[in-house]
């Protein structure tokens, strides 16, 4: 685990920053036109493109990349405790990671081609956006059951093998309901698991950092 430890923790502290810092951009500067017509959206989009393409690159790719990361650092601190659910949880994560970097390819490209059908047809263009935010919504951030199952599976097994500070595993399973929860279509389920995963990746990256506090309970 010593080479993964300064990776797998900074990356934990970087996943619960780029969660602060969507919600900050979304919640502040994005000042999108959602009552606005078609035509209105998609120029809206057309004029901040690269800052938008900059923001879903970055809470979805990048997001994915240091994501990887950490599935790869938690497996090595849970596999010799409890390899069954080590294992199991690793499963989850990877197929997480493939899915919010899916997305974020998805939207990139996908606002790229939307862009290009404005001058030629806006409602078009629109049309094919709206195709390409379903799409990828429902693979990374529609709903979180996959990323759930993987913070559940990962607190559960470390509860059983008394490894990581044992409140940051009683929150993480809060934060794997949380996420399962997604599965009902109510906004505030995604609400609950994005801010209660803030603080479980910067508790779970400063529990790494810490190395041996990794392998003993608190």
């Amino acid at each position: 685990m010593s080479a993964l430890r300064l990776p797998s923790g900074f990356s934990a502290i970087l996943l619960g920053l780029i969660y602060i810092a969507a919600f900050v951009y979304f919640g502040a500067f994005f000042s999108y036109p959602v009552s606005g017509a078609p035509e209105e959206k998609m120029r809206f989009l057309s004029d901040h493109q690269l800052e938008v393409s900059v923001v879903y690159f970055s809470i979805y790719v990048l997001f994915g990349v240091l994501l990887a990361i950490l599935v790869v650092g938690v497996h090595e601190i849970l596999k010799n405790a409890s390899p069954p659910v080590a294992s199991l949880a690793s499963i989850f994560g990877v197929v997480w990671v493939g899915l919010v970097i899916a997305s974020g390819m998805i939207y990139t490209v996908g606002l790229d081609q939307s862009v290009r059908l404005l001058d030629e047809s806006p409602d078009t263009a629109f049309s094919l956006w709206r195709t390409v935010s379903v799409v990828a919504n429902s693979l990374g951030g529609g709903n979180e059951i996959v990323g759930g199952l993987w913070v559940l599976s990962v607190s559960l097994a470390a509860l059983k093998s008394v490894v990581l500070s044992r409140m940051l595993n009683y929150l993480g399973c809060f934060v794997g309901i949380a996420g399962i929860a997604t599965i009902y279509p109510e906004e505030l389920f995604t609400e609950v698991f994005g801010l209660s995963q803030i603080i479980w990746f910067i508790w779970l990256g400063l529990v790494i950092l810490r190395s041996d506090s990794a392998f003993n309970p608190e």
